[in-house]
């Protein structure tokens, strides 16, 4: 499948939603001219036989019967038009961001985090980052799943493969990947939001007392008893409102504690249901790798969509009891208590599991937005990993966020240890990207997603950058200061011995003057060689590119080269052994009339 296969799937999608739409529209609006009509005729035919006691009975139980029909059938209308409603956005979304326009989704720009081994030099969070890219994720705690991903990558080569062999499966099935994306959605429009906290029950809660389990049973029987004797004649129906008055008091004596259980779970029954049918999914779909199998058997073991429903259930119900209903269903069922206390017993049952469940959620949504990168990323390919001590080797590596047609990509070769490739170039060659491409693609290989590259086989490994070092104006930190504790920090997890760490560093000692600037550059990138790192140095330094004839087989130099021909300054972003030979600060500046 091609990206043009893509762009048309979507085309389809938002089609298909539109007309959809368009139906439901009208089977809503003849369905609400319908009730309208049939409770019109109902008060007509009321007002015709007031005379006729069981003739009028029959039409109210009649009334009662299709209204309640025709409500739930505009209740499933609507949520059909909903779910039509929502594919329309997402396949519109979509279709923006093949135009690299990904401001309908959420960079996370909260996780920025300078101090961070990686993410905040190679734009992993924010507004235009790699993460708005990829986030498809419906729900916070999906969402947070992802971002965790992403800070946390993967340097055990099996758990890669597994999460490689996940995400190339979901990405095939793609009814099941947009009904997760819909039905996470609704939670989210919901307005409940999307983390579901189920606190333990309290010691003396309503379901430790055998007072108000018997009362349940108790008072239904007295009201049924007493209802027989009154028809029998036996008691006058003064006793039946003395009994409704007293139950009616009893039912209020433990309210404090009902509330309590309602308020845990206000107004969420709707938001419950629809998690049922995000577990029912799961649960259902077939699936062929290890991951996703491991993650379905933890909610079919303990029948997750089965227990989330009958909490919604219950929910509704205790619902219902705080309206209106509470003067004819709380003094002969004690309906609010019934209810409290059946949610007290399913959190004592359920209530440690849900979190795994919640959990198994969070990940599928997370692998969902990874497929759906691959998904739209046909050409894109999923890294091999090497089985040598070390190795990061690419062909055709570009970055994602840079359009395919405009992108130039370029090779990459660190397969020895140690091994440092040293880049020079002019301003605006290139050498930041390719730094950048590098790190963004050995981060997404390392999370088990296809990578931009026609080729690519790696180490897993951590990866450690320093590309963007800021001042620090709370800690009183200058720039310079910042730098080496950075650099403290990569020499210090070399000495400890860690393996496979991936260094990618941009203009080292930026902070301090040019000589001190090469002198401190030369002693670190021997200190780095002399602790069997691996990685890419890009420098304007060229003094730095004699270390290849000292350490021959440690360090090889690349350069990106910039053409002035007359007024004219050119590049082609193209990555060649060697040192750099031109350098345009001068050009540029007498360019811009800011030097003669």
């Amino acid at each position: 499948m091609t990206t043009e296969d893509r762009i048309r799937s979507y085309e389809a999608l938002a089609d298909k939603s539109k007309k959809t739409i368009g139906q439901l529209k009208k089977q809503i609006y003849a369905n609400g001219t319908l009730r309208l009509v049939f409770f019109v005729t109902a008060l007509v035919s009321i007002y015709f036989f007031a005379g006729n006691l069981p003739f009028l009975l029959l039409i109210v139980l009649a009334t009662a019967i299709v209204f309640a029909l025709l409500l739930k059938r505009h209740n499933a209308l609507a949520d059909k038009k909903e779910s039509a409603e929502i594919q329309q956005s997402i396949a519109g979304n979509e279709l923006q961001a093949f135009r690299h326009d990904f401001s309908a989704f959420d960079g996370a720009l909260e996780k920025t985090d300078p101090s961070h081994p990686f993410s905040f030099d190679l734009d992993i969070f924010g507004e235009r980052s790699v993460f708005q890219q990829i986030n498809r994720t419906a729900l916070s705690i999906g969402k947070e799943k992802l971002a965790g991903i992403f800070q946390h990558p993967l340097t055990d080569a099996s758990a890669i493969l597994e999460k490689q062999q996940a995400i190339s499966e979901l990405s095939k099935k793609e009814d099941f990947t947009l009904n997760f994306r819909t039905i996470g959605q609704k939670i989210s429009f919901s307005g409940s939001g999307n983390n579901l906290s189920v606190p333990p029950v309290k010691d003396n809660a309503l379901s430790d007392s055998f007072f108000w389990k018997a009362a349940l049973w108790a008072i239904p029987l007295i009201y049924l008893f007493v209802i027989v004797l009154w028809f029998m004649g036996t008691i006058s129906g003064g006793i039946f409102i003395l009994l409704y008055i007293f139950t009616l008091g009893l039912s209020v004596i433990p309210m404090k504690k009902v509330r309590a259980v309602w308020q845990t779970f206000d107004k969420k029954s709707k938001t419950l249901y629809a998690y049922a049918d995000l577990f029912a999914l799961v649960e259902s779909e077939s699936f062929e790798t290890s991951l996703l199998q491991k993650l379905q058997l933890t909610l079919q073991q303990t029948h997750a969509s089965k227990a989330i429903k009958e909490l919604s259930g219950h929910s509704r119900n205790l619902d219902v009891g705080f309206t209106l209903a509470i003067l004819l269903l709380n003094p002969p069922l004690l309906w609010t208590t019934r209810y409290a206390i059946k949610i007290e017993q399913w959190i004592r049952k359920y209530g440690a599991e849900t979190g795994k469940w919640f959990s198994v959620l969070a990940e599928t949504d997370a692998l969902i937005s990874l497929s759906t990168f691959a998904l739209n990323h046909p050409q894109y390919t999923y890294p091999e990993i090497a089985q040598n001590e070390f190795c990061f080797k690419g062909e055709g590596l570009g970055h994602p966020l840079i359009q395919r047609g405009k992108c130039i990509e370029n090779d990459l070769d660190v397969s020895r240890k140690p091994f440092f490739m040293i880049v020079t170039g002019a301003n605006m060659a290139g050498k930041s990207t390719y730094l950048r491409t590098v790190g963004v693609n050995h981060v997404l290989a390392s999370i088990g997603a296809p990578v931009y590259a026609k080729k690519l086989t790696f180490s897993p490994g951590h990866l450690l950058t320093n590309l963007r070092t800021a001042d620090s104006l709370v800690n009183s930190e200058s720039y310079f200061f910042a730098e080496l504790k950075r650099l403290k920090m990569i020499i210090d997890r070399l000495e400890s011995g860690e393996k496979n760490l991936f260094i990618v560093l941009d203009e080292i000692l930026k902070g301090t003057n040019s000589e001190d600037k090469q002198k401190g550059s030369l002693a670190l990138m021997k200190r780095l060689v002399h602790l069997e790192g691996n990685g890419i140095i890009a420098t304007h330094d060229l003094t730095l590119g004699d270390l290849e004839k000292q350490y021959p087989s440690e360090i090889k130099n690349y350069h990106f080269d910039a053409t002035i021909q007359g007024d004219t300054l050119s590049f082609d972003y193209r990555l060649r052994e060697g040192i750099a030979k031109n350098m345009n600060a001068s050009f540029l500046m007498r360019k811009m009339g800011i030097t003669e």
